[in-house]
């Protein structure tokens, strides 16, 4: 296995000899960084690498906002190309649904692969609004196939649009989350009571 090293200001993983004067991410020379070693196994490393969940993600909310903005420019501006609009608006109401049925899908697997858990409260939390935004989704698909659209089409897209929303910020927080792998970590002193090493975190 390739050595690798890590940035300890941002967390920035990559190979030693790939390495130039600065961190590719954030721009700290490169002695801010440090000798890393993976944990993880590599049927996991694999499947976490494909970054299913996030490319799922990105197409949903790329619909999750599209439908309230058609619905609001075809609202404001009914005459403008309103059979190309409509059509649009059926296809992509029809094709959302799906999208979070495969966000919701590729985020068990992410969780999964790599936190070995879906028990944890963030994670939980992230699977209740993606309940919540699939029996949204799918109740808008239903109004929008019959012709409906109308103040309550607009409701339900924008509390999908919500929960987006919140999923985002959910998901925010566990970007930090160092995994998988850990890093060489450095003794500190504690008070008075000496030097104490900091424990790593769990592996394989």
């Amino acid at each position: 296995m390739k050595e690798l090293v890590r940035c300890k200001p941002c967390g920035y993983v990559m190979e030693a000899d790939k390495l130039g004067d600065v961190c590719p991410a954030c721009g700290m020379p490169r002695k801010a960084f440090e000798p890393y070693r993976e944990r993880v196994a590599l049927n996991r490393l694999f499947v976490l690498s494909l970054d299913m969940h996030p490319i799922a993600i990105h197409l949903s909310q790329t619909f999750v906002v599209l439908i309230p903005a058609l619905l609001f420019f075809t609202s404001i501006f009914p005459g403008f190309h309103a059979e190309m609009l409509t059509e649009v608006l059926k296809f992509v109401s029809f094709v959302f649904p799906f999208t979070l049925v495969a966000a919701i899908c590729t985020g068990i697997i992410d969780g999964l692969f790599r936190f070995k858990t879906l028990t944890p409260p963030l994670l939980r939390a992230k699977i209740i609004f993606s309940s919540i935004i699939v029996v949204l989704g799918f109740s808008m698909f239903a109004l929008t196939l019959s012709g409906n659209y109308g103040i309550i089409t607009m409701l339900l897209s924008l509390g999908c649009l919500a929960c987006a929303v919140k999923l985002g910020l959910v998901g925010k927080k566990l970007i930090d989350v160092i995994l998988p792998g850990s890093f060489p970590l450095k003794k500190s002193k504690i008070g008075e009571a000496g030097s104490a090493k900091v424990a790593e975190p769990v592996s394989e």
